[in-house]
């Protein structure tokens, strides 16, 4: 893994909202008093929910809030690679799967797309709206290539669809996540090809068949 560091620039201060305070409580109430400082990876997400990024400010505030060392927020937060460590696009911070499936599948396609309309990989887009990075496996094999966009999953993508949702988010707009291509979820297209009977999951199949020796029901 790459040596993650923090923001050139930072900004002068950071405040917990009302809101992430009480969730962050919330959070700390689960641990006992002396183990307060498990709720650190949670609380590190609330702020990013936040802020939109994790900054030296903000490791600050989250140490004091816990009692404990600002570095050991500060490894924490440099650790694991879900914790943006510089400001991100305000409209959609797209992050592409490269691993073996999706690449196969033609995530290189769907990074060149990022490329050409955002910029170079990493670094906020010139309006401030994007950033786009390449990660590792996802989760969502079936549905290779795919990407992560803010929250959620874009699946079975092509450069096009690609392009087109970089579009609307530019625009404004929300657009639908999950598969592109026209299937539900993880299924095959067109449509289930297996357990197709309903008597297979009804009940139906199982109230037909007697077990023998089996106790009959008073």
């Amino acid at each position: 893994m790459s040596v993650r560091r923090l923001a050139a620039v930072q900004p002068a201060g950071f405040a917990f909202s009302p809101a992430t305070m009480e969730k962050a409580n919330w959070w700390i109430a689960k641990y006992p008093e002396n183990r307060r400082q498990s709720a650190v990876i949670p609380i590190l997400w609330l702020v990013q929910k936040q802020e939109g990024w994790v900054s030296e400010p903000a490791i600050s505030a989250i140490a004091r809030l816990l009692t404990m060392p600002q570095i050991r927020v500060y490894e924490v937060a440099t650790f694991y690679t879900m914790f943006q460590l510089e400001p991100v696009g305000s409209a959609a911070l797209i992050q592409v799967c490269g691993t073996t499936p999706c690449m196969l599948r033609g995530s290189e396609a769907l990074m060149a797309v990022c490329k050409a309309k955002i910029g170079p990989k990493d670094k906020l887009s010139s309006d401030g709206l994007f950033t786009w990075q390449e990660v590792e496996c996802l989760g969502a094999c079936c549905n290779a290539p795919m990407a992560q966009i803010n929250d959620y999953f874009y699946e079975d993508l092509t450069p096009e669809t690609m392009a087109q949702i970089i579009d609307d988010f530019a625009a404004g707009k929300a657009p639908q996540a999950g598969p592109y291509n026209g299937r539900k979820t993880s299924e095959p297209m067109g449509g289930a090809t297996t357990l197709s009977d309903p008597k297979l999951y009804d009940g139906s199949a199982a109230r037909a068949i007697r077990i023998p020796n089996a106790p009959e029901k008073a």
